[in-house]
């Protein structure tokens, strides 16, 4: 069984080793002493959400305050290519479960996308208390699949600003219905030709779909149009299952422990 993670400052592991005391306070320290109700002796893992993954176990647990005798710190390198989700703004909490399910899938960032045809729309402060509650969703959903690396979510972007990110991608994916070339074969004749560096891109489209203009824009972005599936999915189900066949094309699984 996996040990639980809980999060520090990025850099705040760097030069520890083995027999170094680290400590983790605040919300983090409190959820493992008054939530979790860790021991002493338990073992547990201490990531800082940028690669680092100290490996340890319990010293102290005591109100907000978690002391860590570690075993082992280790670098977690990025495999190649970053694989970043563009979700496209939806109703209810659809977005939402996309950023969750792609996190636990390894996604390394997330791109929320206010696209001409999402009827939802982050304006003002809902735009800062949406992006915020994103991250939060991201943030728990590492922790819980034990990552040592904390997928970016960025600020939205408009159709502009998402045309100039795929001029700078490896590759830029469209996933719509009326495409003819199936995802896998399209991930497949990209690897054997890409150096391994780079931004893959995945576009999912709100529920009223991607709209001609937008469409036109992005191929002439260089984006590719792909079919992830005989039928139509949720935008909260496309997202995730288009990571998971680039998980297995682009070769990072199985994964290595």
């Amino acid at each position: 069984m996996s040990n639980p993670v809980f999060f520090v400052a990025p850099g705040s592991l760097d030069g520890l080793g083995a027999n170094s005391v680290a400590t983790v306070s605040g919300a983090e320290g409190r959820h493992a002493a008054t939530v979790k109700r860790l021991a002493t002796g338990e073992p547990v893992d201490l990531v800082d959400g940028r690669g680092t993954r100290g490996r340890g176990h319990v010293q102290r647990a005591e109100g907000d305050v978690l002391a860590v005798v570690l075993d082992s710190v280790e670098r977690e390198p990025r495999p190649p290519y970053q694989l970043v989700l563009v979700q496209a703004l939806a109703k209810g909490d659809r977005d939402e479960l996309a950023a969750e399910a792609a996190t636990e899938l390894g996604v390394d960032g997330i791109i929320p996308w206010q696209a001409e045809r999402s009827i939802v729309r982050w304006k003002g402060d809902r735009a800062a208390k949406s992006l915020s509650k994103w991250r939060s969703v991201v943030g728990a959903a590492a922790k819980q699949a034990r990552r040592a690396w904390l997928p970016d979510v960025e600020d939205v972007h408009d159709g502009a600003a998402l045309a100039a990110r795929m001029n700078r991608a490896a590759l830029s994916v469209v996933l719509h219905e009326d495409a003819e070339e199936p995802l896998g074969a399209l991930l497949d004749a990209f690897s054997e030709t890409a150096d391994g560096e780079g931004e893959v891109l995945f576009v999912v489209g709100p529920e009223g779909g991607i709209s001609p203009a937008e469409l036109d824009r992005f191929v002439a972005a260089g984006a590719r149009l792909a079919l992830l599936a005989p039928h139509v999915l949720r935008s909260s189900t496309a997202g995730p299952a288009a990571l998971a066949i680039a998980g297995d094309r682009l070769g990072r699984w199985p994964a290595k422990r």
